[in-house]
């Protein structure tokens, strides 16, 4: 990597990137042109998408880049991490899939590589917690050194994942309400919401450990300030953990009392089942037995043997019911 004091914007000028901007060090931004010149105090931000052509050949050629964290910008760190090279840091983090026709739990991967003067950014799918950082530059409200951006942009990572912990709490709470109510959740949508909770869990888990090493790491553009923050950031991600294992020990309970309604239930049909089969069995016997076509069967020529044989029936099944609730059966 280059030792100068300055990067001059010739160097940072690509045509498809996402964006390419400065900050100007009161919490907006100016486009990056070829006048522009990075330094700590006004730093370049240049977020991409590493599938574009010209994103992948700057990637593979800049001198501003060390060659070990090339390949990580192109897509192929995947689990969030936090490397130190020297005066940079390339970090890797998660975020909540808002894209349409995409699951939150399908994670989208945002790439940093970060100097004083320099933060290189890239992704794939939409980050919607970038674009929140964006919208407040735009507003003059955004960060103003690389360190506020990095901490700024964990903020927002970090309130889109809550948020979906929330949700996902409020779902739960859904389904031990309707189990109450003796009502079972479609099939597949308890295994979805435990599936996001695991998912969430691998992926956060790390991503905390990262906020919590930025934290105390003494990085040179991280003032004690932006540390401080950072902390805050893991610690309320260290909460969200805890509520994400307290959810998924839920939905095991849930699963458990699940089977056991669902095992009641057919219990309860095959007790009834047993009962009618009880019920009728005399009956039954008996209308085979009567049945038969054999001489001397009797009654065979009384005009009201079948209203009479009909009537001692009902008194049958009276007299096995009688028997069946004294016997609390029913």
């Amino acid at each position: 990597m280059t030792d100068t004091n300055v990067i001059s914007g010739e160097q940072l000028k690509i045509q498809d990137a996402v964006y390419a901007l400065q900050l100007d060090g009161k919490g907006g931004s100016i486009p990056v042109t070829d006048l522009t010149q990075a330094t700590c105090e006004h730093p370049c931000w240049l977020h991409l998408d590493y599938a574009r052509e010209e994103t992948q050949r700057w990637l593979t050629s800049s001198v501003l880049l060390p060659d070990s964290v090339r390949e990580c910008l192109a897509g192929e760190s995947m689990r969030p991490r936090v490397t130190r090279l020297g005066d940079g840091t390339m970090i890797t983090l998660r975020s909540i899939n808002f894209n349409n026709d995409s699951r939150p739990d399908q994670l989208v991967v945002i790439r940093l590589y970060m100097t004083g003067k320099l933060v290189v950014s890239t992704r794939h799918r939409k980050v919607y917690a970038i674009d929140e950082v964006l919208t407040d530059l735009q507003n003059g409200t955004g960060p103003v050194s690389s360190g506020d951006l990095l901490v700024q942009v964990a903020d927002a990572l970090t309130d889109h994942a809550s948020e979906f912990i929330e949700d996902l709490h409020d779902k739960i709470i859904d389904l031990e309400d309707n189990l109450l109510d003796q009502q079972v959740p479609e099939r597949g949508q308890l295994a979805l919401i435990r599936k996001q909770l695991i998912v969430l869990r691998r992926y956060m888990a790390p991503q905390r450990d990262v906020f919590a090493r930025l934290a105390s790491e003494r990085l040179p553009w991280m003032t004690d300030d932006d540390r401080r923050r950072m902390q805050d950031i893991s610690d309320r991600l260290g909460r969200g953990l805890d509520d994400l294992d307290g959810s998924i020990a839920r939905t095991a309970i849930l699963a458990d009392e699940i089977s056991n309604l669902m095992a009641d239930a057919m219990n309860r049909r095959t007790y009834t089942m047993s009962l009618l089969a009880m019920l009728f069995l005399p009956t039954t016997f008996l209308t085979g037995l009567f049945g038969v076509n054999l001489g001397g069967i009797p009654g065979n020529t009384s005009p009201v043997a079948f209203a009479t044989f009909c009537f001692l029936l009902v008194l049958l099944c009276v007299f096995v019911v009688v028997w069946l609730k004294r016997s609390k059966w029913l």
